[in-house]
């Protein structure tokens, strides 16, 4: 049997999609969800083939979660949410079903699915979670896995981050937490008026400043609130002038 999971807040919205899914016996629902926590819990203990995901839950998003799977499965979308269809087809997702859609319309999804479920790259993972770190609510949170538990962070609340290895160590007042991203990434996602590229292994909440020292080679060092000190490097040092309006 391929095994599949329907996460969505909208009961009625999974019965939905139930029913569609009788025309395809080989597809077993193995849990129903009603939020992204559910669905995250749910993957991590069924593995499923397929994934059917709205995307504005309570909690957090579905794009939210995605970021948080480790063995990702293939995700047709079900949402309600127009703006972001446009998005999803751009990063390759299976399909991108616009609520409410007919029986014949989810067919042509999951056969579709179905004609390349051999086929691992059905799914552009990666890309799909880029373009989603474009949309507001995911340029305003980051969400983050701490031993199973999930954290959401306030960008507000970010002080800096730093490049460390394959992760990027997000610093706050709470302490630091470690998110398996790019600079480049978080780059795109943050509000270039708030946060600042200061140096290829720092991006620094401009907020957070409190003055900047010469520091050697032409370098710098800007001092934080907290009493943090954050190296800035020349070519750094341009653009943090510009965005605190020196």
């Amino acid at each position: 049997m391929i095994k599949a999971v329907l996460i969505d807040d909208e009961p009625l919205a999974r019965e939905v999609v139930k029913e569609y899914l009788l025309s395809f016996p080989q597809i077993e629902v193995v849990q129903e969800c009603n939020d992204g926590f559910e669905g995250l819990k749910a993957i991590q203990q069924h593995q499923p083939d397929i994934i059917f995901l709205d995307i504005q839950m309570p909690k957090i998003t579905g794009f939210e979660m995605l970021e948080l799977v480790e063995n990702m499965p293939a995700v047709i979308f079900t949402t309600a949410f127009e703006e972001h269809a446009i998005r999803a087809f751009e990063v390759h997702a299976v399909d991108y079903l616009l609520k409410p859609f007919s029986s014949d319309r989810f067919d042509k999804a999951v056969q579709k699915w179905l004609d390349h479920f051999q086929t691992p790259a059905a799914t552009n993972t990666e890309a799909l979670l880029e373009t989603a770190a474009a949309t507001p609510l995911q340029s305003n949170r980051v969400v983050i896995k701490i031993n199973g538990k999930i954290k959401i962070i306030p960008v507000q609340d970010i002080h800096y981050l730093e490049a460390a290895d394959d992760y990027v160590k997000i610093v706050t007042q709470e302490g630091s937490f470690l998110k398996n991203k790019t600079m480049s990434f978080f780059e795109k996602m943050l509000d270039p008026q708030q946060f600042t590229r200061v140096h290829r292994s720092y991006i620094l909440n401009v907020n957070q400043v409190t003055r900047i020292d010469p520091y050697e080679k032409e370098n710098h060092l800007a001092i934080l609130r907290s009493g943090a000190r954050v190296l800035v490097s020349k070519t750094g040092y341009p653009r943090l002038k510009a965005a605190l309006g020196l």
